[in-house]
């Protein structure tokens, strides 16, 4: 008999143990092998738990790419090789549906976030000018020296010192007059504090 044929012959008779020691030792036709004897268990496996046939087979390509990689790391003493193989698999399996989960709970989030609610844009302009309407009535309840610190304050924007250049007042006369002119407003509207 050629000798290639028997070391592929006892090759195959070989376990997963043998198999994967092999393999931790680089040799590529005993992962061929292991590969061939347990890839429909790891699979089945996975796609039990992932159910997406395209997932099911990224993880399994995964979970491979690590047993080759960690094949040394195997303690025959702690078990079997094929429950260190599905142990592996199942925690690539939940991981990913971990990972899943959490990116659609993310998605939802963003979504219920950024979703722009419908609203009577009638009903809202209506409201917003009667508050102006509101606003300009209170303000003429001002002193006309209150109601044009207000103005400048909170229509142009200016800053006190602006205001008291513009006004030729001092800085206290002008945060004076807006402070008195806030208050009365504020009691005009009924807005309490």
């Amino acid at each position: 008999m050629n000798p290639d044929v028997g070391d592929a012959l006892s090759g195959m008779r070989d376990g997963p143990e043998q198999r994967l020691a092999r393999v931790a030792t680089g040799d590529k036709r005993a992962f061929a092998e292991l590969y061939d004897a347990t890839a429909p268990r790891i699979y089945g496996l996975v796609r039990r738990l992932l159910v997406d046939p395209a997932q099911s087979e990224e993880v399994t390509q995964e979970i491979f790419l690590e047993i080759w990689q960690t094949a040394t790391r195997y303690q025959p003493e702690r078990g079997s090789a094929m429950s260190w193989m599905l142990t592996m698999a199942h925690r690539r399996a939940v991981d990913r549906v971990r990972a899943s989960q959490a990116s659609r709970d993310r998605d939802s989030r963003i979504g219920i976030r950024d979703f722009d609610r419908e609203y009577d844009q009638v009903a809202e302009h209506v409201e917003i000018t009667m508050e102006g309407e509101r606003v300009k009535r209170a303000l003429q309840g001002l002193t006309e020296l209150q109601r044009q610190a207000v103005e400048l304050a909170y229509y142009r924007g200016l800053s006190h010192s602006e205001i008291a250049a513009e006004l030729h007042v001092p800085v206290g006369t002008v945060k004076t007059r807006i402070r008195d002119g806030m208050i009365r407003l504020r009691d005009a509207m009924g807005v309490t504090s």
